[in-house]
């Protein structure tokens, strides 16, 4: 059995590529030819009873203890099983959401409740989703953490399963609308996040292989088996 690292030597990951692509194209165009208002409202007034349960559950797994429980759980696979795993996951989404937070409060800019305060009432917002979310709006945490991890996903998968970049990608995706649906961001704030997110993990991801490769140089004889 090839090893991880063998396995995801070179490999970007296209069905995950192609479609985050044309996402930043209809991003930018979007962010061009329509208002702020525009865009959150139509994702939040665009609700029913059975997208207010699937919204929720989608933005739970891009808080960071389900990235971290989902990323724990692939090491029951042998594969992941090992040290290049376990540090490449950790840099690929701890770095993006680090820079993240670090935007976050440079920017501190408002969120739908407080840009929206002189009159908050039209936005859609269920109390079981918790409280209501003021600052730091600039970019999206979630859209970050769960791009990061996607892409990261999307690199791992052997060859013959690398169609499944194109689910990871829409289910990204998926967490980031929800974002707006549930009340917590603007339009931009995601669009960034996303960028952020994947941008970074791929450059994490190449430097981690970087780093194994020169090692592996280092010691020639254990190049055989970097990662069990």
């Amino acid at each position: 059995m090839l090893s991880l690292y063998q396995r995801t030597r070179n490999q970007l990951n296209p069905w995950f590529l192609y479609p985050f692509f044309g996402w930043l194209a209809v991003g930018a165009v979007l962010l061009e030819r329509y208002s702020r208002d525009t865009l959150f409202g139509n994702v939040n007034q665009g609700h029913n009873s059975f997208l207010d349960v699937l919204m929720q559950l989608a933005s739970i797994m891009g808080e960071g203890v389900g990235i971290a429980i989902l990323l724990l759980s692939l090491m029951s696979f042998k594969s992941c099983r090992n040290w290049w795993y376990f540090a490449t996951a950790t840099v690929c989404v701890s770095i993006p959401a680090l820079l993240t937070q670090a935007l976050k409060n440079y920017y501190n800019a408002p969120r739908p409740f407080e840009y929206y305060k002189a009159d908050p009432s039209w936005i859609h917002f269920e109390p079981a989703w918790g409280d209501h979310l003021y600052h730091n709006s600039f970019p999206s945490g979630h859209s970050t953490g769960i791009f990061s991890l996607c892409v990261f996903l999307s690199l791992i998968l052997p060859k013959k399963w690398k169609f499944l970049g194109i689910f990871f990608f829409f289910f990204a995706l998926l967490v980031a609308y929800s974002r707006l649906y549930l009340a917590a961001h603007f339009f931009a704030d995601v669009y960034v996040g996303s960028i952020i997110g994947t941008g970074t993990a791929l450059l994490c991801f190449a430097l981690m292989q970087h780093f194994l490769k020169r090692n592996i140089q280092i010691l020639p004889n254990r190049h055989t088996q970097p990662i069990e």
